[in-house]
């Protein structure tokens, strides 16, 4: 190792982790460690959220590594925010982990005369490896939701041609949010732009209008309008039912906080992963949607929640099962390819006593009614139901 050379490597480091600290110390096998940080700013621009610890306090923890020479805050913007510092520096190396290699930085290096290096991630013996998107994920304790029935009537160009109530539980999570899957992930990310972290305290139902509004930026260049159900059964705890009348809004929310209902739920609900909604998947696409239909969704709903507030399970599983029909019957394409077989497998399963999929469908999860918990399938996913 030549120790006048000058290595440089750039990054966020906002939740500072054992992987870093390896990374960091590989890195500095080749000479002098510097360590330009990523401002408040660009982070927000480029990654599109706040960070957890802002720019001066992530500066004080990174210079406070045995393996740096020294550490400072990126002046650039964007994938090379290092470029200005890079001119007084004049490293020997920059070095990226695998998931930091780009092309952007190579074509950089090569104009530069930098010596350009990629490390696998690779933990420090007897330790995990650590990354800050999985330690993000563990840590975030924004809720998900599952809709139970009249999933869709939140739409207006459903809602037109009857109003009806749709149904939600606001869930903990427990378990790995996955993407694409039925779960509201899209308004859950839009949520984390503003709190990364957790919902703040403030009226429920306030929160879930802003999340709605905020989502549905008038600007969208898509057109598309994300239904009020994702906001209001991510950000209104408990069992939670909405009523719409062709308007975006609900012109009605009811809440049950009832413990005893909300464990009754979790006693006989559980999730199957099945596999993602495949790009370039249209649920729409061949929907039938008049009436008759509409009003056979509506109706399922207005049975799901009566069964459920009388702990009726034979009721429960019989609306349940008649609002996803109803659904399928207006989005037939929600039933894409390979989903029919996973229905089939565990509509055979013993103790298993009706299924949906969360969502506009086309993929996820398969969410069962079950007889009680020891019916729950091998693999299954228990849900957790948010109090408050």
């Amino acid at each position: 190792m030549s120790e006048n050379k000058k290595v440089l490597v750039s990054g966020c480091y906002d939740l500072l982790h054992s992987g870093h600290i390896e990374f960091f110390r590989q890195a500095s096998a080749f000479g002098d460690l510097y360590v330009g940080i990523g401002s408040d700013e660009t982070i927000l621009h480029y990654k599109g959220h706040k960070t957890l610890y802002d720019e001066q306090e992530r500066l004080y923890m990174v210079k406070a590594i045995r393996y740096v020479k020294d550490a400072f805050i990126n002046s650039g913007s964007g994938i090379l925010d290092f470029a200005p510092e890079v001119e007084w520096l004049k490293p020997d190396l920059l070095v990226v982990n695998e998931d930091g290699d780009s092309e952007e930085k190579r074509a950089f290096c090569r104009e530069h005369g930098i010596e350009y290096k990629v490390l696998q991630r690779t933990p420090q013996p007897g330790l995990e490896a650590r990354s800050s998107t999985a330690l993000k994920e563990n840590i975030c304790q924004i809720p998900t939701r599952l809709d139970l029935a009249g999933t869709w009537i939140d739409q207006p160009y459903v809602s037109c041609f009857a109003p009806g109530w749709a149904l939600t539980i606001s869930l903990e999570p427990t378990f790995e949010v996955r993407e694409r899957c039925g779960l509201s992930t899209s308004t859950r990310n839009m949520i984390r732009k503003i709190w990364p972290m957790q919902l703040p305290k403030m009226d429920p139902e306030t929160l879930a209008k802003l999340v709605f509004c905020f989502e549905n930026d008038p600007e969208r260049s898509d057109g598309i309008i994300s239904g009020a159900q994702d906001s209001i059964g991510i950000c209104m705890p408990g069992l939670v039912r909405h009523y719409y009348d062709n308007r975006f809004w609900p012109l009605k929310i009811e809440t049950c906080l009832d413990e005893e209902i909300l464990s009754w739920l979790e006693d006989h609900l559980c999730m199957i992963p099945m596999f993602p909604r495949r790009p370039g998947c249209s649920v729409v696409e061949g929907k039938q949607i008049d009436r008759p239909r509409v009003e056979a969704l509506a109706a399922a709903a207005d049975a799901c929640w009566q069964a459920i507030l009388s702990r009726d399970l034979t009721g429960f599983a019989a609306a349940y099962k008649a609002s996803f029909e109803a659904q399928v019957a207006m989005f037939p394409a929600m039933i894409q390819p390979g989903v029919q077989a996973y229905i089939d497998r565990y509509s055979a399963m013993d103790g298993i006593l009706a299924w949906k999929m969360p969502g506009a469908g086309g993929g996820g999860y398969l969410a069962l009614v079950c007889r009680d918990q020891a019916s729950f399938p091998e693999g299954a996913i228990p849900l957790k139901i948010r109090r408050k």
